[in-house]
């Protein structure tokens, strides 16, 4: 059980991913972990044989308990518990184009051998256990009859009754959030239901995370969001939360009273980032347009490689500064509660691929997939309560980092310069630091350079 956050003790296994015999690559997906604070993928750390799976599921086991027994070849594996013959080595010896050599298969007397099921990769298969798609019964069309994702959403869409025209992408998201269908008004040609109509039935309509004007939506949660009847499942629902705040408000009171923090504002001139998104965006659809929050994010994070005081890691033994920026950014839950999932080298991205990085973190974690380096490795945390008209933020640092950066709501507001007086675009940010890494001297530092890469959006 891999640690997915500096608070967490213990985790319950939701679903497994693979079944023995899979060949798996590092970095594929194996398992759904259900944490204190959200479900999240758990991926491999190392390639091999799927050879036994150490935790059932519905167990619930402490952070560092084995999941899952992977081996060099498929000879090392044993027969799957509870199952009939030994499983062959599949899905992703045919996707990696990687030869396994497969286990023989016992004859069965005085009846046909079982029909070999067709290859099929992990995540493919999550994605058919989500859709409640048999894969048994679809004929891969990929190299060497591997069954692709397209297969599975051919099966989703060919199933007796499915006539609600819907595009892929929509059927699959529908499924993730629990949305069915057939309930919802399609706006795409011929009636078709789209992504964003599925966003809308869920009440986190994508624009709710990129709107025209004001920041994403990113610590309030979505709007619109039906009131659920109280039954069993609603009962449950409430302890998940309780359990989430107690793990919330054990991890802050930890850092209040380890951390000594200090914190600083500041109110950064806006003009020229707003003036330049202005003149980007008129050229752009609209659902490619910028915003305001993802010039905020892209200068946090340059100014956190600039001043590595506030960019790294507080141990036993000492302040260890990130070489990478990993933003966390903290996103507010449906069910409520706070995560902080991580942004990866969001000093690195483009404005744009690291918005679309942004909307699909949101997204993810709202729908409970997040994975475990999303949550494990964040370097420093963002938090923004503009969308709410807040003006100003000072956050608790989360443990083992140093640092927390604060965006309020952008404002008009007036400005004198040079004699005369006139109406600038600007945002309130703040720090909360640790005084064991850094002073005033550092953090006004960082909180001044965000406003220097502010003053030349173009290079961002």
């Amino acid at each position: 059980m891999p640690s997915l956050g500096a608070d967490m003790e213990h985790g319950k296994l939701v679903e497994w991913l693979v079944k023995p015999g899979d060949y798996v690559r590092r970095g594929d997906l194996v398992a759904v972990v259900d944490t204190d604070k959200t479900i999240m993928d758990v991926e491999s750390f190392q390639e091999g044989v799927v050879a036994d799976l150490l935790v059932d599921i519905g167990e619930t086991v402490p952070v560092g308990t084995p999941l899952a027994r992977i081996t060099q070849t498929p000879a090392e594996t044993g027969p799957p518990a509870h199952e009939g013959p030994p499983a062959r080595a599949t899905a992703k010896a045919a996707v990696s184009k990687t030869a396994v050599p497969k286990a023989a298969a016992p004859e069965a007397p005085e009846t046909a051998a079982p029909k070999e099921a067709a290859p099929i990769a992990p995540p493919v298969r999550h994605l058919a256990h989500r859709l409640g798609v048999d894969t048994a019964k679809i004929h891969g069309t990929g190299k060497g009859g591997v069954i692709t994702r397209a297969d599975v959403e051919h099966a989703v869409a060919a199933r007796p009754g499915s006539r609600v025209r819907s595009s892929p992408r929509a059927r699959r998201l529908a499924a993730e959030l629990g949305v069915e269908l057939a309930t919802i008004s399609g706006t795409g040609p011929q009636s078709a239901v789209t992504e964003a109509d599925v966003h809308r039935a869920a009440g986190s309509h994508a624009e709710a995370l990129v709107p025209e004007v004001s920041s994403p939506a990113l610590h309030a949660p979505p709007k619109g969001a039906p009131e659920e009847p109280v039954t069993g499942k609603t009962s449950e629902a409430r302890e998940r939360l309780a359990s989430l705040r107690r793990a919330i408000g054990a991890l802050m009171s930890r850092s209040k009273k380890t951390i000594p923090h200090y914190y600083l504002s500041t109110t950064l001139d806006l003009r020229a980032a707003v003036d330049w998104m202005q003149s980007v965006n008129a050229q752009r659809p609209v659902a490619a347009r910028l915003v305001p929050s993802a010039l905020l994010l892209k200068a946090a994070a340059l100014a956190a490689r600039d001043v590595p005081e506030v960019n790294g890691f507080y141990g036993d033994s000492g302040f260890r500064p990130s070489a990478s920026v990993h933003l966390g950014v903290a996103v507010a839950l449906r069910q409520g509660g706070l995560v902080a999932p991580a942004i990866h080298d969001a000093d690195t991205l483009p404005v744009e691929v690291l918005m679309e990085q942004l909307r699909d973190l949101v997204s993810r974690a709202r729908a409970g997939r997040l994975q475990r380096a999303e949550m494990a490795d964040p370097t420093i945390t963002v938090t923004n309560l503009g969308d709410l008209g807040v003006e100003s933020v000072y956050g608790v640092i989360y443990p083992p980092q140093v640092a927390m950066v604060g965006f309020g709501r952008v404002m008009e507001q007036p400005w004198a310069q040079n004699g005369m007086l006139g109406v600038r675009h600007a945002v309130i940010a703040t720090l909360s630091a640790d005084h064991r890494v850094s002073d005033g001297l550092r953090g006004g530092r960082y909180l001044a350079r965000i406003e220097e890469l502010l003053q030349k959006p173009e290079e961002l």
